[in-house]
Parts: C-alpha cells; sequence; structure tokens
C-alpha cells in the first residue's frame, strides 16, 4: 500500500505518516521507484498511534506502546504490578500532568470570568465554583 493509500484508510494525511515513520513509530519498505510502501498491518498501526494522541499521550509516550500497536488496543486497559515500569507510569505521568493544565486552564477561566461576568454560562459563575 502506497502512502497515500495509507493515509485515506487510516484517517490521516501523508505528512503525519513520514512523522511518525521520523519518529520510529511506524515502517515502510521502498518501491523501485522509491516510493513508500507500507504492510496492510500498518492501517490498524497507525489508527492506534492516532488513538493514544488524542487520548493524551506525546510521541514519545507512544513509543513505549511500540510492541501493542499492531494489535487492537482494548477499550480499558487493566493495572497488572509488572507494567509499573512501562506504560502504566507512562500513562500516570500523563494524567498527572494533564491534571495540572486543566487546573490552570479552570484558573484562568474563573479569572476571565470573574473580570467580565457576562461570559459565564447561564447559571454559572466563577464565584460561585470558588465557594
Amino acid at each position: 500500500m502506497l502512502i497515500g493509500e495509507l493515509a485515506a484508510e487510516a484517517g490521516t494525511t501523508t505528512r503525519a505518516l513520514r512523522y511518525y515513520e521520523e519518529q520510529g513509530l511506524l515502517e515502510s519498505g521502498r518501491t523501485t521507484a522509491g516510493y513508500r510502501l507500507y504492510e496492510p498491518g500498518a492501517v490498524r498501526r497507525v489508527r492506534n498511534i492516532r488513538e493514544l494522541l488524542a487520548c493524551g499521550f506525546t510521541v514519545e509516550d507512544v513509543k513505549s506502546f511500540l510492541r501493542y500497536l499492531d494489535a487492537d488496543l482494548p477499550e480499558v486497559s487493566s493495572y497488572h504490578p509488572l507494567c509499573t515500569d512501562g506504560y502504566a507510569l507512562v500513562g500516570a505521568q500523563r494524567v498527572t500532568e494533564l491534571e495540572e493544565r486543566i487546573a490552570t486552564l479552570t484558573q484562568l477561566r474563573d479569572s476571565l470570568v470573574h473580570r467580565m461576568p457576562w461570559l459565564a454560562a447561564p447559571g454559572d459563575t466563577a464565584d460561585e465554583r470558588v465557594a
């Protein structure tokens, strides 16, 4: 499958595919003309990469999931003590970072709504959230 075909099938761009390959998340062969050539399983891999990125993981985080990217990712991952050095730790770190970002954004929103109360959603003010 050529890069354009993979991009269409996986719902992404050729630029993203080249980036994933550059980052070591995706591999391709080459045709005799030098075009990138992907195995049919690359569609699942790319969809998994995109799903993990959409969950808040970074490209560096996704690298820790490389051995799982060619199979269907579980809807819910169960915890196992052997995972504490790997992807469970990466996930915990990412959740902590996201919570910090959410707190920062909440403070910014509350400050803005305090200064411009007409921006609050109906029945919701920064003063009510602080109380």
